[in-house]
Parts: C-alpha cells; sequence; structure tokens
C-alpha cells in the first residue's frame, strides 16, 4: 500500500519545502518509488532545489489542472540526483513558475476536486510506494483536501510564538478530518535551545507526537536552496536528523 504523506506549515519560511525534498531524496535513495508534488500554485519553489527553471520545466501541475495533459506527463524523473546503487525512483511535479500562469491560477482558480484524482493517478502510473505533498501555508482549499486524503501529516514549525499559534490552528483542524496519523517537526531551532525541551514543550502543548527537533544550520543556509542538501552533505550532523525525519515519516 502507497503512504500519502502532506507537509505542511502554518506560515512560510519554516523550511517546509526544503524538508521535502530532503525527506523525498533521501526515501528514494532507500529503493523506493517517491514521487513529491508542488501544490503550492501561487508560490512555487519546490522546483529550484532540484535545479529546475522556466525552460526546462515542460509540463506543470498547473497544464494538468487546466486539462492540458495528463498528470503522469507533468512528473519530472528527479532520480538522476541520487546518483548510483540505491533502486529508488525520485519524482518531481513542479508548479509553473511563469508569471502569466501564476496570475491565472490567482484569477480564475482552478478545480480542487482534481487534484484528488490527480494524486492517485501519479501512485497507480508511476508505481509509487510514497506521495509527498508540499502544501501552501496556512489553510485553504487544496490544502484541506491535501490534508484529507493523507495517511501522515507532518506539520512543520519554529520554536516561535507565531507558529506555535498557527500550529494550534492546523492541528485541531487535522484532528477534525481524521487524519491517521499527525506528526510535527521543529525546525530552525536556535543553538543555545535545549533540544529535549523544545520537544516536551511541543508535546505537551499539541499532544502530539514529535518526530524530530531539527537545529538551525549555517551549512544549509549557506547552500541556499542550490540543491538537495541531504545528498551534498551525506554524512552532515543535519543529514542524519533528516534521515530520523524520513524513518519517522514512514513508520
Amino acid at each position: 500500500m502507497s503512504t500519502i504523506i502532506a507537509v505542511h506549515s502554518f506560515r512560510g519560511g519554516t523550511g517546509k519545502s526544503n524538508t521535502t525534498a530532503n525527506v523525498a531524496a533521501l526515501l528514494a535513495g532507500q529503493g523506493r518509488h517517491v514521487g513529491v508534488v508542488d501544490t503550492d500554485i501561487q508560490s512555487p519553489g519546490l522546483h529550484v532545489l532540484f535545479g529546475l527553471d522556466e525552460d526546462n520545466i515542460g509540463h506543470s501541475l498547473n497544464d494538468y489542472l487546466w486539462g492540458k495533459c495528463d498528470i503522469a506527463e507533468t512528473a519530472h524523473d528527479a532520480t538522476p540526483y541520487l546518483g548510483t546503487d540505491h533502486g529508488g525512483k525520485l519524482f518531481l511535479i513542479p508548479s509553473s513558475i511563469r508569471a502569466g500562469e501564476i496570475t491565472r491560477v490567482l484569477r480564475e482558480g482552478y478545480d480542487v476536486g482534481l487534484l484528488n484524482e490527480g494524486f492517485h493517478e501519479l501512485i497507480r502510473q508511476l508505481k509509487l510506494d510514497v506521495l509527498m505533498i508540499d502544501t501552501h501555508p496556512g489553510l485553504n482549499e487544496e490544502t484541506l483536501l491535501s490534508i484529507a486524503i493523507s495517511h501522515v501529516v507532518a506539520i512543520i514549525l519554529r520554536p516561535d510564538q507565531q507558529d506555535y499559534q498557527g500550529t494550534g490552528v492546523t492541528v485541531e483542524v487535522a484532528r477534525k478530518l481524521g487524519v491517521p496519523r499527525l506528526v510535527l517537526i521543529v525546525n530552525k531551532v536556535p543553538q543555545i535551545f535545549d533540544p529535549g525541551e523544545v520537544r516536551a514543550r511541543v508535546e505537551a502543548t499539541y499532544q502530539a507526537e514529535v518526530a524530530a527537533v531539527l537545529p538551525h544550520s549555517d551549512d544549509m543556509m549557506a547552500l541556499a536552496s542550490a540543491g538537495i542538501f541531504a545528498l551534498r552533505c551525506p554524512d552532515h550532523a543535519m543529514t542524519a536528523e533528516l534521515r530520523r525525519v524520513a524513518a519517522a515519516l514512514v513508520a
């Protein structure tokens, strides 16, 4: 059975897309067939981590939603990023970064119901073990759908009062939607904070499992989304933490 994982945050700037891309790459590197979808159609960014730009994206999620192509035609084979000797597959389904198409989404919207059909078609046609959905921050119709159909919802937050409050809303919504498994990931934690204390505080606040407490990493910041950190720096302490996240999400 395939696992659908929605990765969400109430606010932007939490490192959601970076975490999604790294976990997807690590899972594929373990031999799984993984698809990762950028459903942040209003402000897409996942493609940057995989080195795609406007000239080489080709079909995007937008094209599928507007009836221009089959959902499988939007899948870009990112497996070469993984190197060799892994046996896995990694597919990226990007949203368009063309200004005109983003404006069209804002102006006209799209049939959100098609997303559900598209997700299951991707699993079937690409024979995916895991489908990861990189959501739009906050709560909207698309986000609610992604949460509702997922087996696991991972909510990323920073140790910040605004994040804490917004995450509480998201946790409540996810529980009302009957999500089978909800986990929290605390990201960009300053080195002066005690990770154990952060974990205990967050778990007590939301009565939810904390999959990981990820430290702020200057090395990851220096990479500036110019690649997949876990693949560039496989022996880094941050990569070890991301492996723990990957293991927790498919447990």
